[in-house]
């Protein structure tokens, strides 16, 4: 069994990766999407180990059906996943309100959270009937996540789609029921044999498939390619081409968007000789910046494969991403190259919208300060955030301001340009706002435009929301975006919110959560009342030892979701490293509880100091995890995946930690405690994701909620 329990671990996580990252592009690239998604998991993994829970040991038919029904339902899934928008019937490039988005993905993860928790509960059932400790299971189950998250990061970056590695993992799921040792049932076996068979022309056929599931929602796509920072498609249909970025519109080849965002702010800058665009080259601002005939152009794009899908199949007349005596092309993350000490006249932030933590970790204070940094004296940086013409919801306005005041708190001049997409300028030197200076620059260098002419500079300079925007920004009350606090979660989570309650999106963050004293009062007295609750369950043993179990998994969860999105926010490469970051997790989770295991008898009771000791160290341990998490990534450029790595491993072993401690409080009958305490491990990790993604992590931000964390983890020392 111990073979059949790591490979549980294996399926179980790379079904998990893949599942997470279809999600992700099903709701356009919003990382809370991961966090949900997780919770709704371990929900519905609580529901299946519970699921059976009186039955003795099972037989290993029944082990072997369930890694078939495994087999059979991961690929249903993906398809599933693909068509959620068609068969909600949603308007193509809109969210779908938010009742239907927790119904579609409670719908996805269903039938795969449930088979996989009574699946390990099954074999862990098997495993430990032969005198193994419940611990030591749930360490070689975690082992066989570690291998499946390494396989499904290791996969895609050598090329592999997602819908290939789905294949993947059922075929191995339907292979190891053929060889599950003792199940000799000729109908499952045949069964079983017919479904491999199956899965293996699926294998062969997967970019075939893949390519006819994304024309799905992209009815006149011409390719399509998964990369390390999300899925690439691209659309052309009578002569206009159009880029997609998880399903989101990036740009397409008949707007005129990069005419007023190149032109309005070279033209700020008296001759930009030397110029760096950060992304976005592909959607036409490179070929906008060379008519300034500037000396040199360092295009910086993070996303290597969108810009070989970009010159492949897009006109080289639009893009013109063909390298010169003058432009130069960087396979880079912007916030590394800019830190490389050049000096530029003209900086363009060509980045997607920051609504998610991948884009909006190029509009913090801390990238700003490294803009700052990098411009020559007197040197411009501008770029674009989309808005409203004429009226702006409090949500919108919150979120620009807390993005302008990071800005305004770096750079001594700032500009705004208004319309349905803001230009947004900034210097260290006084900007410009009189027209007749950049239509005489317009004029000297023969610019030639499409929209951007002297009669629309006028007009942008001297119209009534000139002043308004500017105003509006200043006068809003928002914290400046950064990495800590990035606005985008909390953008994101209102727009979702307030599509199932419509009254929340003229609401800002600050009325919905308390702040100052308010939130200390309300932090303590949450503190206290679990404290006393944890106190008065300490004379049933069995509550005990089931609060320490869904506790563990609440504060790892926790801890899990606030390292996963200050990665994404640091580097955005979450879509591809997904897998690491749960492998470290799941490594932390085996070594935890393989420790543990090696503790003989029983830790409570009258000979139980020892054990209280080792308890009460796991709880004080996660209260400092999270606070040195906090003085890492606030002291040093934390947040790498060297760091975050070390970081989820640590928290996967206290987790385990605790919940082996948990199953050897009054130890009696291993097999009875099975799915109690890995369903109540589950239920507090589904309680942690939900509130640190919906609640937490967007309104109070990430410092906050690792101070929460340490002290929820000191109130539980009242169970040990």
């Amino acid at each position: 069994m111990l073979l059949v329990l790591l490979f549980i671990g294996l399926i179980s996580i790379l079904g998990q990766v893949v599942l997470l990252r279809e999600l992700l592009v099903a709701f356009y690239g919003v990382e809370l999407i991961y966090v949900l998604a997780l919770g709704i998991w371990l929900f519905w993994s609580a529901a299946g180990a519970m699921i059976g829970r009186r039955t003795p040991v099972p037989a290993a038919a029944s082990v072997m059906r369930l890694l078939v029904v495994f087999a059979a339902l991961l690929p249903l899934d993906i398809v599933f996943v693909r068509a959620l928008r068609l068969l909600w019937g949603g308007v193509p490039g809109a969210y779908l309100p938010f009742g239907h988005q927790l119904l579609a993905l409670s719908a996805a993860l269903l039938p795969m959270g449930v088979v996989l928790g009574l699946l390990f509960q099954r074999a862990a059932k098997r495993f430990v009937a032969g005198q193994a400790p419940l611990a030591l299971a749930y360490a070689i189950e975690s082992a066989g996540g570690l291998i499946g998250g390494l396989a499904a990061t290791l996969l895609l970056r050598f090329g592999a789609s997602n819908v290939c590695i789905a294949w993947l993992g059922s075929f191995l799921a339907a292979g190891l029921a053929l060889g599950f040792p003792g199940a000799g049932r000729r109908r499952l076996l045949a069964g079983g044999l017919l479904l491999t068979m199956a899965l293996a022309v699926a294998l062969a056929l997967s970019p075939q498939l893949d390519r006819a599931m994304t024309q799905w929602n992209h009815p006149h796509l011409i390719a399509s390619r998964d990369s390390p920072y999300g899925r690439i498609s691209i659309i052309a249909q009578a002569g206009q081409f159009a880029v997609f970025e998880n399903d989101a519109l990036a740009f397409e080849t008949q707007s005129t968007a990069s005419e007023e965002f190149v032109h309005m702010a070279a033209l700020q800058h008296p001759r930009p000789r030397r110029v760096l665009v950060a992304g976005g080259g592909g959607g036409g601002i490179v070929r906008e910046v060379l008519k300034h005939r500037p000396l040199t152009v360092d295009y910086v794009e993070l996303n290597s494969v969108l810009l070989e899908m970009t010159r492949r199949h897009l006109p080289e007349d639009f893009h013109r991403l063909r390298p010169n005596d003058g432009l130069f092309i960087h396979h880079a993350d912007p916030r590394r190259f800019i830190g490389a000490g050049e000096d530029y006249d003209l900086i363009l932030i060509g980045m997607p919208e920051p609504t998610s933590g991948q884009s909006n970790r190029f509009y913090t204070l801390e990238f700003f300060r490294q803009c700052a940094d990098a411009l020559a004296e007197g040197g411009v940086m501008a770029f674009q955030l989309r808005s409203a013409e004429n009226l702006w919801t409090r949500t919108l306005s919150f979120r620009n301001a807390s993005i302008y005041h990071a800005l305004s708190s770096v750079f001594s001049q700032t500009l705004v340009l208004p319309g349905v997409t803001n230009t947004i300028m900034a210097s260290q030197r006084t900007l410009d706002p009189r027209p007749r200076t950049l239509i005489r620059r317009y004029t000297e260098r023969a610019l030639r435009a499409r929209f951007v002419t002297p009669s629309y500079i006028r007009y942008l300079y001297t119209n009534d929301r000139f002043f308004q925007v500017a105003a509006r920004l200043e006068v809003t009350a928002a914290p400046a975006n950064s990495d800590l606090r990035p606005i985008c979660y909390q953008y994101s989570s209102i727009v979702w919110l307030s599509k199932f309650i419509p009254s929340l999106m003229n609401m800002t963050p600050s009325t919905l959560m308390p702040a100052g004293p308010q939130w200390m009062a309300l932090v303590f007295a949450a503190v206290l009342v679990l404290g006393a609750g944890f106190g008065l369950g300490r004379a049933f043993p069995g509550f005990r030892r089931l609060m320490l179990v869904v506790w563990a998994g609440f504060l790892g969860m926790v801890l899990e979701t606030m390292l996963l999105l200050h990665y994404q926010a640091k580097n955005g490469a979450l879509y591809q490293n997904i897998g690491l970051l749960l492998m470290a997790f799941m490594a932390g989770l085996a070594a935890g509880a393989y420790l543990m295991s090696r503790t003989a008898g029983s830790v409570s009771g009258r000979r139980g100091g020892h054990g209280r000791r080792v308890g009460r160290m796991l709880l004080i341990a996660c209260a400092l995890l999270a606070l040195g998490w906090l003085f890492v990534v606030e002291t040093v450029f934390g947040g790498g995946l060297l760091i975050s790595s070390g970081l989820l491993f640590a928290a996967g072993a206290l987790v385990a930690g605790l919940f082996a401690y948990a199953s050897r409080m009054d130890a009696g009958d291993q097999v009875r405690l099975v799915p109690a305490l890995y369903a109540g491990d589950l239920a507090g990790g589904c309680i942690g994701s939900l509130l640190a993604s919906l609640l937490l992590i967007p309104f109070w931000g990430m410092a906050a909620t690792a101070r929460l964390l340490a002290l929820l983890a000191l109130a539980a020392l009242v169970l040990i």
